[in-house]
């Protein structure tokens, strides 16, 4: 008879687990890549977002300008600047500035541009008169070769902007300076 004798290579060899662990380390790699690529995800959402807002704010605030810019046009006299209707003299020096007063942008302290599609609210806009240039011009471009030393005195005026985006917390503060001769 022959017996047959089980050797050490015939042997079932012990499992020792190494696989079960090498997985588990390599699904909580994966694990955390994934919570990390959906963390920067909804970071750039937000930043996009954000971004969005501030372009429309600066959108609305744009408008507000050119609405200003045309009610200019049509004002024929600067007595209208006495602090109503969103039309002022500049401020003194030292004293806080018109655009930066508690309650300039509510109510009729300034004035409602031209609606803009998609804000959280209308954009204002106040006109500031900061006062006369004059400008002499060469004597040659106001028609007279002997210096009759003509002069066009230009109204200069400071338009402050206000522009609010998607929500209320993107805002965006634009001014320009304007000028134009009066009749």
């Amino acid at each position: 008879m022959n017996t047959l004798r089980k050797t050490p290579e015939s042997l079932p060899r012990r499992q020792s687990g190494v696989a079960l662990f090498i997985s588990l380390v390599l699904l909580l790699v994966l694990t955390i890549i994934g919570v990390s690529s959906v963390q920067s995800t909804s970071l750039e959402v937000r930043m996009s977002r954000n971004e969005h807002d501030t372009l429309l704010a600066f959108q609305a605030a744009e408008s507000a300008l050119r609405d200003a810019e045309t009610q200019l046009l049509a004002i024929t006299s600067t007595a209208p600047f006495n602090g109503t209707a969103g039309l002022y003299r500049v401020a003194d020096m030292g004293t806080t500035e018109n655009w930066d007063t508690a309650g300039v942008w509510a109510g009729g302290s300034s004035v409602i541009a031209n609606a803009v599609e998609g804000v959280a609210e209308p954009s204002r806009y106040i006109i500031e008169y900061l006062g006369p240039v004059v400008r002499e011009e060469n004597a040659y471009e106001q028609n007279s070769p002997y210096g009759s030393g003509q002069v066009d005195r230009i109204e200069m005026f400071r338009i402050t902007a206000r522009g609010i985006g998607g929500t209320n917390n993107a805002s965006v503060l634009l001014q320009s300076t304007f000028g134009r001769i009066m009749d």
